[in-house]
């Protein structure tokens, strides 16, 4: 779900709280790590630079 998400946006930077609200839902009540470790995740998948940290801001995917 993270992915499709970051897919659809590819190229705009997302907010953690964006994320966790498009994929997890209002009501998660999961801790606030659960963005950084599903980016972990996906980095170790695509390649670390296909996800950027635009520290502040949230997270970015590169390209298609």
């Amino acid at each position: 779900m993270l992915l499709e998400v970051l897919l659809r946006h590819a190229g705009q930077v997302l907010s953690q709280v964006r994320l966790l609200n498009q994929v997890w839902g209002f009501d998660f009540d999961g801790s606030s790590n659960v963005v950084e470790t599903y980016v972990r995740h996906l980095r170790r998948k695509l390649g670390a630079q296909r996800i950027e940290t635009v520290r502040g801001a949230g997270y970015r995917l590169i390209g298609r």
